[in-house]
């Protein structure tokens, strides 16, 4: 190899090698840091809020949370005797956040055709999860939208705790996030304290929530207007094929974005952006699908138990507003 030649001249961006997905009227890049969705774009139009390749990720934008997705109190757990402490990157409230694999680089394991690649990382003990599994995502554009599949394998002789979670902001664009309307299947809210952890949960019907989860269909919400949303929604109804959906509609008329995920995801996270950097505030919908809530590693609470060699596998989609 030449002097001064390598990785860093074959690939100058911030978020890594550009993984640019493209079916029909749709794109999406993946990057190799994190395997994040970069972008996503339909006919044109922002499905999703992302970010520019010579940026970092803010806000999570587009990420994969794993082995835990949100919020672990003091970074600290114990799992079959073993105890564990993740560095704290959300300082300001002694939390751990979002997991162990945002910053890393995935490998490419598949590129088979323009529309499908798919990733891997192998996530080796170390003192924040002294476990070790082999993740793999899966992103797929075909005629009905984005589909994404998450696996996780345990490997070694332990047993793993695991969770997993994604990132996706659902853009608002041409409108505002207090023009839109969102409806999440969800028929339960947990209650956070100061630091963003479970202390206990209530029934949406009858709450302030109400105007966003619950049974209701999208055409029965209201704009949310200056409604602040950083909240986790459990108990989520599944439609008849085993998913459940969550739809977003932006203040142009007829423009509505469904976000699905299987049975496997059983919170999601719906985030407003309100404690983003002044610029990025408000810029999109956060709703983030997880197979477990906030401080599961502590709790136990919908924690996969991965043995040695036994996989797990979870899908979730983004359907994009209908062209026309």
């Amino acid at each position: 190899m030449p002097d001064g030649a390598g990785y860093h001249d074959a690939v100058p961006t911030a978020s890594g090698e550009q993984h640019v997905l493209v079916a029909g009227d749709q794109e999406a890049v993946v990057t190799e840091v994190g395997a994040t969705l970069r972008s996503y774009v339909c006919a044109g139009r922002d499905v999703c809020w992302g970010f520019a390749a010579d940026e970092i990720s803010g806000g999570g934008r587009g990420q994969v949370l794993a082995p835990w997705p949100n919020r672990l109190q003091d970074g600290a757990y114990e799992f079959d005797g073993l105890r564990a402490q993740a560095a704290l990157d959300e300082p300001g409230r002694s939390n751990a956040i979002h997991g162990l694999v945002r910053w890393v680089p995935w490998r490419l394991l598949e590129r088979s055709d323009p529309a499908t690649v798919r990733l891997g990382y192998v996530l080796f003990p170390q003192p924040a999860y002294p476990f070790q599994v082999r993740l793999e995502v899966r992103y797929r554009l075909d005629a009905r939208g984005l589909g994404v599949t998450i696996s996780a394998t345990g490997e070694g002789e332990r047993r793993a705790p695991f969770g997993a979670g994604f990132h996706p902001y659902l853009s608002v664009s041409p409108g505002t996030v207090d023009e839109a309307r969102i409806s999440l299947p969800a028929r339960q809210r947990l209650l956070l304290d100061g630091r963003g952890l479970p202390i206990g949960s209530e029934d949406v019907a009858g709450t302030p929530y109400e105007a966003v989860a619950g049974p209701a269909g999208l055409e029965a919400r209201p704009a949310l207007g200056s409604m602040r949303l950083d909240d986790c929604f459990a108990d989520l109804a599944l439609d008849a094929d085993g998913r459940w959906r969550a739809r977003l509609a932006t203040g142009e008329p007829g423009s509505v974005t469904e976000l699905w995920a299987d049975g496997s995801f059983g919170y999601l996270m719906c985030f407003t952006g309100d404690s983003l950097p002044a610029g990025d505030r408000r810029r999109g919908i956060a709703i983030e699908p997880m197979t477990c809530p906030p401080d599961a590693l502590r709790s136990g609470e919908g924690l996969v138990v991965l043995e040695p060699g036994e996989r797990f596998e979870a899908s979730w989609g983004i359907v994009p507003p209908v062209r026309g």
